[in-house]
């Protein structure tokens, strides 16, 4: 059931890096902790970096393996489902990363093994 290919993936990446950096400001994010805001704003910054430092057809120097991307997209997830609880969020700062933290995990869960990625 995995179907999230390396194609499909990179072609997501720039759209969410530019979503994590707009979205807060478009959701007013923040009111809860002003950390809120800015966990979304700095993942989409450093988001839009990996995907053009990634080795794959959307990347534009491609220096890291795509499985290092994978990994830090996962990171990522973890990152934002543990985000509200860790750092005190409430409302709908909270479920903004509960949303996508699982939505991430998802994603990653889902991602079609391929030759290049699997290592013997």
């Amino acid at each position: 059931m995995r179907f999230v290919t390396k194609t499909i993936h990179a072609y997501l990446d720039y759209p969410v890096a530019v979503a994590l950096i707009a979205a807060p400001f478009l959701l007013g994010l923040g009111v809860s902790n002003p950390l809120a805001l800015w966990l979304s704003v700095a993942t989409g910054v450093a988001a839009f970096i990996l995907t053009l430092l990634t080795d794959h057809h959307l990347g534009v120097v491609r220096v890291l393996p795509y499985k290092l991307h994978l990994a830090v997209d996962g990171i990522v997830g973890l990152v934002f489902l543990v985000a509200p609880t860790v750092l005190g969020f409430s409302g709908l700062d909270a479920v903004y990363y509960w949303v996508l933290g699982g939505t991430v995990a998802v994603v990653v869960g889902l991602h079609k093994p391929e030759a290049d990625l699997i290592t013997a």
